[in-house]
């Protein structure tokens, strides 16, 4: 007897693993079951999706059956959809439509999560604002310690996009100001710019993707987000393949999976082939092992390996500007790209090899020496990327000890560079055998 109840207890304790590792189930939580009754009356139908936490991936949605390649994942109505048309029927349209200038689309959808998430209990859409991220890890949020230690060409967009949104806060200020009318407070402490920071990054890291026609009471930026309660649980996967669009005919927005998925897994769908910079920069976090991911090589990295006195730089700096080979020269997980490739040849170019420049970019052989010559700076710019990698990571295990307050950001960072080491130490290793093959 006691052996069996020994081998029931280790299944006992095998299922809580597995069912830890697929995810724990969240559907009895408060904030869910309201999420889903206000669905419902929207016309939603319950589907086999759940709401679960995830070891690995946090919050998410998990699937009660297996799916199939071609099975519909979920179709959330029009009627649950946050859209302009949603903006336009608020109290907030007549004001929208009198302003002139006229607002963004994507302000109006701003506006309209920042005066709903103040009005509380009185706003309609409480339910789907309950269960919208507090916080976002985005780099228009990061401390500015943390945006120093991103990739230097992450960082130059970082700042852009921190300037955009403060750009975005002070241009709406006269029409956050116009709404004085419907707020019994000032709109200057209800549309300040952490509101609008919050609200941007709900739309930037949540809404898919849908096209409105073109309206005179917005400016002619295109109109095409659209917030999606529950459907947007779904979390990105570089792996997977699925068909998302607004079907015409259900008046729905629906996804289907070009996947499997197991009974009690995680359903994933793609936002697309971007490598983790994008990632980051656009939905704040970082996928592991992401196919698409590589290491951007900066011009002037590129340029350190060359003698400055080569009396052709300057001729072919200027060759590689024209023809568009100064940017996006990587190293991926398949080693140092072509495009790379072809601008550390042409910068190798004998003085009696440099009008072989056309032939060069066009991936030519033109000597065994500049072959040569390519990969041996190849190898010294991954290496340096590597020591440059390994620098900032320390310095990152320093700062967590002392900064617990930026610990998650600091983390988010960590696995980025850390992704970013395993890349190149791979490129490393694809260099060193290209050099053994042609020596």
């Amino acid at each position: 007897m006691k052996k069996s109840r020994g081998r029931t207890g280790r299944k006992r304790r095998r299922k809580r693993l597995q069912s830890f590792m697929d995810g724990v189930n969240c559907s009895h939580k408060l904030e869910y079951i309201k999420l889903k009754k206000w669905l419902k009356d929207r016309g939603f139908e319950d589907s086999n999706l759940r709401p679960a936490q995830f070891w690995d991936t946090g919050r998410g949605l998990m699937t009660t059956k297996a799916l199939q390649a071609g099975d519909l994942v979920i179709s959330l109505p029009e009627k649950c959809l946050l859209t302009t048309d949603t903006v336009l029927s608020s109290c907030l349209g007549e004001y929208i439509v009198k302003w002139k200038p006229p607002v963004s689309p994507l302000i109006a959808l701003c506006t309209f999560l920042i005066a709903e998430k103040h009005a509380g209990e009185k706003s309609l859409w409480k339910p789907y604002l309950d269960v919208l991220p507090k916080t976002y890890t985005c780099p228009v949020c990061l401390e500015h310690d943390v945006v120093s230690l991103l990739p230097e060409p992450l960082r130059k967009k970082a700042q852009e996009q921190r300037a955009m949104v403060h750009e975005l806060y002070v241009s709406s200020k006269a029409f956050f100001s116009s709404l004085q009318p419907l707020f019994a407070e000032n709109t200057g402490t209800i549309f300040n710019y952490s509101a609008l920071e919050w609200a941007w990054c709900t739309i930037n890291t949540r809404t898919i993707y849908m096209k409105h026609s073109q309206r005179e009471c917005f400016s002619l930026e295109p109109d095409v987000y659209a917030l999606a309660p529950y459907l947007d649980l779904l979390n990105h996967s570089p792996n997977v393949q699925v068909k998302a669009a607004f079907n015409e005919q259900t008046r729905s927005y629906e996804i289907r999976t070009n996947s499997q998925c197991k009974k009690y897994e995680e359903v994933f769908i793609c936002y697309g082939p971007h490598d983790n910079q994008r990632l980051l920069l656009e939905y704040g976090f970082v996928a592991m092992n992401n196919p698409h991911s590589c290491v951007y090589v900066t011009s002037d990295t590129l340029l350190k390996y060359f003698p400055p006195l080569d009396k052709q730089r300057n001729a072919k700096i200027s060759i590689l500007k024209d023809h568009d080979f100064l940017e996006n020269l990587t190293f991926g997980w398949d080693g140092p790209s072509w495009r790379l490739l072809t601008a550390l040849k042409l910068l190798s170019l004998g003085a009696d090899e440099f009008t072989f420049w056309r032939r060069t970019l066009l991936g030519d052989v033109i000597s065994a020496r500049n072959e040569q010559q390519t990969l041996t700076i190849t190898a010294k710019i991954c290496h340096f990327l590597i020591e440059e990698a390994q620098h900032v990571l320390l310095q990152i295990s320093q700062l967590k000890r002392n900064k617990e307050n930026l610990k998650n950001h600091l983390a988010l960072v960590e696995a980025l560079h850390l992704e970013d080491l395993k890349i190149l130490q791979k490129s490393a290793e694809i260099i060193c055998n290209l050099n053994m093959a042609t020596t």
